[in-house]
């Protein structure tokens, strides 16, 4: 199915392979692609990229597509601003794309709400977190075949991994180590 109007946000921390599917599938089915920049006023273990490198990432997965507009939606810390903001921000969808519980629940009433996976032909999904990339970039290991060719060579060329490990390492790799 084709819409006009397609929304989703995420974090996007880096852009990983996922991401990357989902992404390239908003454009496919939807003449206009809202991409929300969640927590984009957040700079901690799970946003460890500034805005600007966020969507220098955003666009260098999406180098092929016109049809997208960035939007920095920031965290208020209350649910109902929250929701009030996206709907001023993303204005009149055909569908909102989220596979978060809590947005689902703030804007079921306002948006037919679709699960991302819906979206990725089969063959195009894959299995992958920002948790997973996060903690392989703090162990200085294998985290670029997580990310998009293009995404890990940003990453490298401005030396955000050596940023990374060198301000979030050591927490990711605690954190890791508790789940474990």
């Amino acid at each position: 199915m084709a819409y006009f109007r397609i929304g989703m946000i995420a974090r996007w921390r880096p852009v990983h392979l996922g991401q990357a599917a989902i992404l390239r599938a908003l454009c496919r089915r939807g003449d206009q692609a809202l991409i929300g920049i969640g927590s984009s006023n957040r700079y901690n273990l799970r946003n460890p990229f500034t805005l600007e490198e966020t969507c220098n990432m955003l666009k260098l997965t999406l180098v092929e597509f016109t049809n997208y507009t960035l939007l920095p939606v920031p965290d208020l810390d209350d649910g109902p601003r929250w929701r009030e903001q996206v709907l001023r921000l993303f204005g009149a969808l055909d569908v909102f794309v989220s596979d978060n519980p809590y947005v689902t629940s703030l804007l079921q009433g306002d948006y037919e709400i679709i699960k991302p996976v819906t979206l990725v032909p089969e063959d195009e999904q894959c299995p992958i977190d920002g948790s997973m990339v996060r903690h392989a970039m703090a162990r200085g290991d294998g985290w670029q075949a997580l990310v998009p060719q293009a995404v890990a060579e940003y990453i490298r060329s401005s030396e955000l991994d050596q940023r990374f490990r060198r301000e979030f390492g050591l927490e990711a790799l605690a954190l890791q180590s508790v789940i474990s």
